[in-house]
C-alpha cells in the first residue's frame, strides 16, 4: 500500500498540471456552441441539396481561394466552418457569405483550445502525449480507489479543501476523487481510445479484429483523376441524398493531393457521432461514386468506436450529460492543480526536536 501511495503522489506531483489543463480545456469545449458569439450563429440549418450545392460552388469556384473542406452547420450552430490552405479558415452563413475569417488558429479561441486539449499544442506528438496522460489518469483512478478504501469511514464530500494546508488538500482530493471516479474513468478511457489507436483496437478486439478495424477506417484504395474545373456538386449531393435519404450532410473535403478523392460525410439519425461516419467518395474528375460506406453496417467494433467521441465530448445526452462531463473536467482540473500545489509548495515542514 505504501508503494501505491508513493507512486500515486509522486506521479501526480509531476504531471498534475498537464491533467488539469486537459480537464479545464475539455470542460470549456463541451459548451463550445453556446459561447461562440457570431452573427447568424443562430440561423436555422438548411440541408436542401440545391441550396448546399450553390453554396459549395461559390466557395470552390476560384482555384486561388478554393476551400479545402467545409464542415456544414448543425441544428445548434448555424454557420458553416471552412478550411483553406495554410491553416486559414472562415465561418460562413447559409448563403456562403464570410462572417469571420482567420489566418491562424490563434485568432479563434475554440481552435487553439481544441488543439491544446487534443495535441497539447505540439501537433501529432502531442496527441500521443495526451493519450499517455490518459493512460496514467486511468491508473490514478484505480490507485486512488485502492488508497481511499481503508479510509472510507472518514469520507466527507468537500467541494473545496477546508483550508489550504497539505492535510486538508489531501483529504479533499481523496474524497472528491472517489465521487467523480466513474466520470474520470469514462473521460480517460474514451480519450485514450481516440488518441492511441492500438489501445482502441485492443479494447474492441472481442467484437472486431484489428485488420477489420483498420480496413473499416481506411479510405478506398482507388486513385481519382484531376479535379474538374466545374465539379457537379449538385449531382454528387443529390446522389448521396438518394442513397441515404434520411441522413444529414456533415462535411465535404476536396482532394489535397493528386489522386485523392472527394469525400462526403453524412450522419444518419441512428448515429451518435456529430459528423457521422456514413461516407461517400467521388472521383474528382467526373463526380462518379467510387465507394459508399454505410456506418450502420460497419463491424460491431467500429460501430462502438464511432460512439467513443460523442461520449468523450458530450455530444449526446443533451445538457444533463454536458453538465456531468463539465463536472468531470473541472474536477480533474482541481485535483491535478491542487495535487501539484500540495506536493511542491505545501509540504509539512519537519519540526526540529527540542533540546
Amino acid at each position: 500500500m505504501k508503494l501505491v501511495d508513493l507512486l500515486h503522489r509522486w506521479t501526480g506531483g509531476f504531471i498534475g498540471v498537464l491533467l488539469a489543463v486537459l480537464g479545464l480545456s475539455g470542460a470549456i469545449l463541451v459548451h463550445k456552441d453556446a459561447w461562440i458569439s457570431l452573427p447568424h450563429a443562430d440561423d436555422p440549418q438548411v440541408q436542401a441539396v440545391d441550396h448546399l450545392a450553390a453554396m459549395v460552388t461559390r466557395l470552390t469556384a476560384d482555384p486561388a481561394t478554393r476551400a479545402e473542406s467545409i464542415l456544414f452547420s448543425t441544428s445548434s450552430f448555424g454557420l458553416h466552418r471552412v478550411r483553406f490552405a495554410d491553416g486559414a479558415g472562415a465561418y460562413v452563413d447559409q448563403q456562403g457569405n464570410v462572417i469571420a475569417h482567420w489566418r491562424s488558429k490563434w485568432q479563434r479561441p475554440e481552435l487553439w483550445l481544441f488543439d491544446l486539449h487534443h495535441h497539447l499544442l505540439m501537433g501529432r506528438p502531442g496527441e500521443t502525449v495526451a493519450g499517455v496522460l490518459g493512460l496514467i489518469g486511468m491508473v490514478f483512478v484505480i490507485t486512488g480507489v485502492i488508497l481511499w478504501w481503508p479510509l472510507r469511514k472518514t469520507f466527507r464530500l468537500r467541494p473545496w479543501p477546508s483550508r489550504m494546508s497539505r492535510p486538508a488538500i489531501v483529504r479533499q482530493h481523496r474524497d472528491l476523487g472517489i465521487v467523480v471516479a466513474p466520470l474520470l474513468l469514462l473521460s480517460f478511457v474514451t480519450g485514450v481510445m481516440l488518441t492511441l489507436r492500438p489501445v482502441a483496437t485492443l479494447l474492441l478486439s472481442p467484437w472486431t479484429s484489428p485488420a477489420e478495424f483498420e480496413a473499416g477506417l481506411a479510405r478506398p484504395a482507388v486513385k481519382g483523376g484531376p479535379l474538374a474545373e466545374h465539379p457537379d456538386w449538385a449531382g454528387m449531393l443529390a446522389e448521396a441524398h438518394r442513397r441515404f435519404p434520411d441522413a444529414e450532410f456533415r462535411s465535404l473535403a476536396l482532394p489535397r493531393k493528386p489522386g485523392n478523392l472527394i469525400s462526403l460525410r453524412m450522419k444518419q439519425p441512428e448515429e451518435w457521432l456529430p459528423n457521422g461516419r456514413t461516407t461517400l467518395w467521388f472521383d474528382p474528375a467526373d463526380g462518379r461514386v467510387v465507394e459508399a460506406r454505410d456506418a450502420l453496417t460497419l463491424p460491431a467494433g467500429l460501430r462502438i468506436f464511432n460512439n467513443v467521441y460523442p461520449l468523450h465530448a458530450a455530444k449526446v445526452g443533451g445538457l444533463p450529460y454536458r453538465l456531468l462531463m463539465t463536472i468531470s473536467g473541472l474536477s480533474l482540473a482541481m485535483l491535478g492543480s491542487l495535487a501539484v500545489w500540495s506536493f511542491w509548495f505545501r509540504r509539512q515542514r519537519q519540526v526540529a526536536p527540542s533540546a
